[in-house]
């Protein structure tokens, strides 16, 4: 099924075309919620409502740019809208501990599984992931999407709605901030 024809079968509410949609893209859609967001089942609940918004926003879709496109531009919103509210939580929770009778936390980082990383590495990776995310939020939507999705300096200018000059900037800086924060570490 070409792009088109499956835009025009979402567009007439064909099962078909949607089930083509959802086998085409959801690796893609998981990964890439998954890199920004660290937490499988955070993933999937993002994936499965970028599925859901594209449902029921296919008519809205303008074609300018291609649907894998807008598909990435609606899992890269969505997942950065999840983490801001999970960091309001976080917040939230770390102030009420203050005033808590036991005085713990009552937010724990879930533990970072990517399926991607071998076991090995598990624990070099999280501490990757874990300096990616000290990173501004366009520095390191940038980095996951070029590095672990591999996507070109276009499709990531055509996703945050930038010039590939801004991205291939961002990137260095990204890259210039981990090294940084890299070199800070101890041996």
């Amino acid at each position: 099924m070409t792009e088109q024809e499956l835009i025009y079968g979402l567009r007439n509410g064909e099962e078909r075309a949607f089930n083509a949609l959802v086998i085409r893209f959801q690796d893609r859609i998981f990964n890439t919620a998954l890199g920004l967001l660290h937490h499988s089942t955070d993933a999937e609940d993002i994936s499965q409502e970028v599925f859901i918004q594209v449902y029921r926003s296919i008519h809205a879709f303008n074609e300018e740019a291609s649907l894998a496109t807008w598909l990435y531009r609606i899992t890269v919103t969505k997942s950065l809208d999840h983490l801001r509210s999970k960091k309001r939580k976080k917040r939230f929770a770390f102030v009420s501990s203050l005033f808590g009778a036991d005085n713990t936390p009552l937010y724990e980082p879930a533990d970072f599984n990517h399926p991607g990383v071998q076991l090995a590495q598990k624990e070099d990776a999280a501490m990757l992931f874990k300096l990616i995310d000290e990173l501004p939020e366009n520095q390191r939507t940038a980095f996951i999407l070029n590095k672990v999705e591999a996507l070109s300096y276009s499709q990531i200018a055509d996703i945050l709605g930038s010039s590939e000059s801004a991205v291939d900037s961002l990137l260095q800086r990204a890259k210039q901030n981990l090294r940084k924060k890299i070199n800070k570490m101890p041996p």
